[in-house]
């Protein structure tokens, strides 16, 4: 029973340090206001941006292909 009280007694100790413990909460504070900044932001740009982009790129690789194509057929 004496283990199971001092077992007890550090974790009460160990939580109590870690409760009173103000070291990462500055760093905490800026990575929670970047991530609220930085979620509705990439909300908007993968709901009306992501159409625009992918239309972007395929019409790049479409162009790459036609002119790889070209290239192989010796009419480029």
């Amino acid at each position: 029973m004496r283990n199971e009280q001092k077992a007890v007694r550090g974790w009460r100790d160990l939580l109590r340090a870690i409760h009173h413990d103000q070291r990462g909460a500055v760093s905490i504070e800026t990575v929670l206001i970047v991530a609220a900044i930085a979620l509705p932001v990439l909300i908007f740009i993968l709901k009306f941006g992501w159409p625009k982009i992918r239309d972007f790129f395929n019409r790049g690789i479409n162009d790459l292909d036609g002119s790889a194509k070209g290239v192989t057929n010796g009419t480029t």
